[in-house]
């Protein structure tokens, strides 16, 4: 049902303002770019989502929560979005909104500097007009935003943290260092910081690394802007190792801001060549998860090749020596026409390979036996028992998934892998599993598992672990075998009388290290990090 409104008369930069209550959620507006002007005291409402909004949310609770406007209330700008999967959820300015697998429209909120105007408390049963003019005017006027407004939006598709380090050496030189941060500022507004965009850290290298600002300092735009202005030009000499080791050891630590789950960039800047050796930092990158870029300005002349320590040095610093990493610019002077594909390589998630680990990019699914003969609290002992395994993972929106199926003689979809993206969810999600009770069709849920939960072959990335306590009264073989044949690395876990024979024919291979078998459910618990272990080691001989 939509909620209706009374326009009241208002202005905001020479528009027309709707006044909406607390309840009115995005899907009741009919316009799209519309300002509307919020009650005071809208904080017990429903939210769903940060930065971006399913459309079933509040407007005046979403923008509190986004810090558009206060608990007194005030305008905001209101823009119909596509709908998504994976709301996430959060606590800011007091409101706390929740997650959501998906919706089928969404909206975002743009702050607005209005003029005073009072609210009407009066209400009507009329829509908000589409064909009055004052409002078409609003409208229009509202859709067309300038290309630099264009690019202040947040990157919902560039989840990343970066750290750049500047080269602050007397190599560059003051007025070099000045263009370097001109380049650098229009390659984070080409970025488009956000809550859940990308963060950008500034570190500096000298004789000694000097960290400007951390990842959490600026989610917003306008503010990154200005604090890369006011970096100060340091000299001394080029220590791009030492600043390597700085970063990784300070930026990404989450006290400063760093996020779990989210890919890990260091984008170092080098001027000329490195006083130090970057070899023994990009090796500790890389063991730590964080991809090294090196972008190359003025490269060394064949005369100057003697002063390099290593002139492999390019090389040995990046997260792969496949080209990717690598970009070289011929001078700062001609370094805005690089800002473009500079940013779309730093934004390609799927090719940061140092930061793709088994902790924080597998999906896991869950295939639980809730036949008659597992009973109510040994069915408990399973849950915690996987509750267990998925502790130990990073679960995020851009990191590891976890679903769940149960199955008897049918099967049940518990969860999918986008139903719970954090850690505390899926443990409660897990927790909140009803025991079925019934026959045991293990063939048939493992095709089930495959067809609803695995969407696409990503060998060494997919895992299913099955945990069952009796013989199947179907087929089991097929199954896995296609299962297995579609990228499925298959464990599964015996209890009781579960056949062994079973067991090993439906494990990938090697068998005996995918097969596990206990005479009583209380023993699961002793093979939660052997399977851990196992899925790692997979993970890493397939990528």
């Amino acid at each position: 049902m939509r909620l209706n409104v009374k326009l009241v008369e208002g202005e905001y930069d020479g528009k027309l303002a709707y006044p909406i209550s607390c309840v009115t959620r995005g899907a009741d507006l009919i316009e799209d770019g519309v300002v509307v002007l919020c009650p005071p005291d809208c904080t017990q409402l429903r939210v769903f989502g940060m930065g971006i909004y399913a459309a079933i949310s509040s407007v005046c609770g979403a923008a509190i929560h986004r810090g558009v406007v206060g608990p007194s209330g005030g305008t905001v700008m209101v823009q119909k979005q596509p709908g998504r999967h994976s709301y996430l959820s959060s606590y800011s300015n007091g409101i706390q909104s929740q997650a959501l697998s998906h919706w089928s429209s969404s909206f975002s909120l743009t702050k607005t500097v209005s003029k005073p105007q009072e609210l009407t408390s009066q209400t009507s049963t009329t829509a908000l007009p589409r064909a009055a003019k004052p409002a078409k005017k609003a409208v229009k006027q509202l859709k067309k935003p300038s290309v630099k407004k264009a690019l202040t939006g947040e990157n919902k598709d560039c989840q990343v943290d970066i750290a750049i380090v500047m080269d602050g050496s007397h190599n560059v030189g003051r007025r070099r260092f000045n263009l370097q941060k001109s380049f650098v500022s229009k390659l984070s507004a080409m970025l488009r910081v956000g809550a859940t965009g990308p963060h950008v850290g500034v570190v500096q290298t000298s004789d000694n690394p000097r960290t400007e600002f951390y990842l959490m300092n600026y989610t917003q735009p306008k503010d990154l802007q200005f604090a890369i202005k006011d970096v100060p030009y340091v000299g001394g000499n080029t220590n791009t190792g030492k600043a390597i080791f700085h970063t990784i050891e300070s930026i990404f630590a989450p006290e400063n801001g760093g996020r779990r789950g989210y890919p890990r960039i260091i984008l170092v800047l080098i001027d000329g060549w490195p006083s130090d050796d970057l070899e023994p930092s990009s090796v500790f990158a890389r063991e730590s998860g964080i991809n090294v870029f090196l972008v190359s300005v003025a490269k060394p002349m064949p005369e100057e090749q003697d002063l390099i320590r290593d002139r492999d040095y390019d090389k040995k610093a990046v997260c792969k020596d496949n080209g990717f990493f690598n970009y070289s610019i011929p001078s700062w002077f001609t370094s805005t026409k690089h800002v473009k594909p500079l940013s779309q390589r730093l934004c390609s998630v799927d090719r940061m390979l140092c930061s793709k680990n088994c902790f924080n990019s597998v999906n896991v699914a869950f295939l639980v036996d809730g036949s008659s003969s597992v009973g109510e609290s040994n069915f408990q002992l399973v849950l915690n028992f996987l509750s267990a395994i998925a502790s130990s993972f990073d679960v995020s929106e851009v990191g590891s998934r976890f679903g769940a199926v149960q199955f008897t003689y049918d099967q049940r979809l518990e969860f999918g892998l986008s139903d719970h993206l954090s850690k505390d969810a899926v443990h409660s999600a897990l927790m909140r599993i009803p025991y079925m009770s019934g026959g045991t069709a293990t063939g048939q849920a493992i095709s089930y598992t495959s067809e609803n939960l695995f969407r696409r072959a990503a060998p060494g990335r997919n895992f299913l672990i099955l945990v069952t306590d009796g013989q199947s009264y179907d087929d089991v073989r097929g199954p896995a075998g296609t299962a297995q044949n579609n990228g499925i690395t298959i464990y599964t876990v015996g209890v009781a009388w579960a056949p062994m024979d079973d067991l090993k024919s439906m494990a990938s291979d090697p068998k005996d290290s995918h097969t596990f078998f206990t005479r009583d459910f209380s023993g699961l618990e002793e093979f939660a990090q052997p399977i851990v272990k196992g899925i790692c080691q997979d993970f890493n001989r397939a990528n």
